[in-house]
């Protein structure tokens, strides 16, 4: 049985962050879940060894600076996790690295993350640190662009959009998104997008739709659930964006792959997916 016990919310104090733990705490608040924030300290590595001349004065800084950012990390939202079992943790690295590590780990079973573009151009910038995990994590991720606008709205989620390229990961993509459908009682629609020109659409309707719709109907048998069903021709990306918009859909969930597989044909389209999407994305 799915669950979702263990989440991981890394935090580096910004007001991306403040989003993503209210998030974490709506999530965590419905399904009884443990939460641990961690935060990451990116230091230079050193020599601990005698002969190395600033090798004390380095450990002794960032024994400062773990103290410091114990002291943040235990200062960060306090009265939001009130009534939640919350752990806290200071790690040093490469923070993509350190998080993935953690996470499987610890293990956990949905790791929270703003993405991390600025200003006008936003939409189009994914963070680094947001692109490694989603790229290296074997759980899956939860991300959103609007995280920070309104921290304190409460989750709600009413709709939940899958897009599935029909792909190996198509129908793990599916049971996570029929099952958190069916956890918040939400409407569950299964969608597919190809890409194709309007000198060849004519021809993808004709040809492919009886296809997909035996593949929907193959994933929706072997997943056991009932979904409303939009096939789509168009750039994925955009077409998919913009049928979360036009459903109002709070949650998009796609196919994302693991560490110890393949994204599928929807990898070059999930960082679009991600940056570009109205609503949160959970990456599968």
């Amino acid at each position: 049985m799915r669950s979702l016990a263990s989440i991981l919310l890394p935090v580096d104090f910004s007001e991306r962050s403040v989003g993503a733990a209210h998030c974490a705490k709506a999530l965590a608040a419905h399904f009884g879940s443990q939460v641990t924030l961690l935060h990451v300290l990116v230091g230079a590595a050193y020599d601990s060894g005698p002969e190395a001349a600033g090798g004390a004065i380095l450990a002794q800084l960032l024994a400062s600076r773990t103290e410091q950012a114990t002291r943040d990390l235990d200062d960060f939202l306090p009265s939001l996790w009130q009534g939640l079992d919350v752990r806290r943790a200071i790690l040093e690295g490469d923070p993509a690295t350190r998080i993935v590590e953690y996470a499987h780990q610890q293990p956990a079973d949905l790791i929270i993350m703003p993405t991390h573009g600025y200003g006008p151009f936003r939409r189009f910038i994914l963070g680094s640190n947001t692109a490694k995990v989603l790229h290296d994590a074997d759980c899956p991720v939860w991300t959103g662009v609007h995280m920070q606008e309104s921290p304190a709205a409460a989750l709600s989620v009413r709709r939940v959009l899958c897009a599935v390229d029909l792909g190996p990961q198509s129908e793990k993509a599916l049971s996570w998104a029929a099952w958190l459908a069916r956890e918040f009682d939400a409407q569950l629609t299964l969608m597919h997008a190809m890409a194709c020109t309007s000198e060849t659409e004519g021809i993808w309707r004709a040809q492919v739709r009886e296809t997909v719709e035996e593949e929907f109907a193959r994933l929706q048998a072997a997943v056991d659930v009932q979904a409303e069903i939009r096939i789509d021709a168009g750039e994925p990306a955009h077409v998919i964006c913009a049928a979360a918009a036009r459903t109002k859909a709070d949650v998009l969930v796609i196919g994302r792959g693991s560490a110890a597989g393949v994204f599928g044909r929807l990898r070059t389209n999930a960082y679009a997916l991600i940056r570009q999407s109205p609503c949160p994305v959970v990456s599968v």
